[in-house]
């Protein structure tokens, strides 16, 4: 997943489903400069990401952000972030400690 979002297109392709729920591959490539290819494989490498699906709706597939692929996102996040917090409230109380004993 991170590897997927290591990119600028597709972080602007998922703000745009954000923004504007979801949306025919043809109508998220009118807003890039890139070819409707390049974004077709944009919107396969979030698919394998399990960032976004998409469903057939006639001729077109229309594109939403998976809330699934999301919340495993955001829960390894979450327990990342909470880990770095930590340590940082640990090195904080030894440098009071350090600073309060050199007083």
């Amino acid at each position: 997943m991170l590897d997927a979002l290591g990119d600028p297109t597709r972080r602007a392709i998922l703000e745009l489903l954000r923004e504007n729920g979801p949306l025919a591959a043809g109508e998220l490539a009118a807003g890039f400069e890139v070819s409707r290819p390049a974004v077709s494989q944009h919107l396969a490498v979030l698919r394998e990401a399990e960032l976004v699906r998409v469903r057939p709706e006639g001729t077109r597939r229309v594109y939403s952000l998976d809330p699934a692929g999301l919340a495993a996102l955001h829960g390894w996040v979450e327990a990342f972030w909470s880990v770095v917090l930590t340590d940082y409230a640990d090195e904080v109380r030894r440098r009071s400690t350090r600073a309060k004993g050199s007083s």
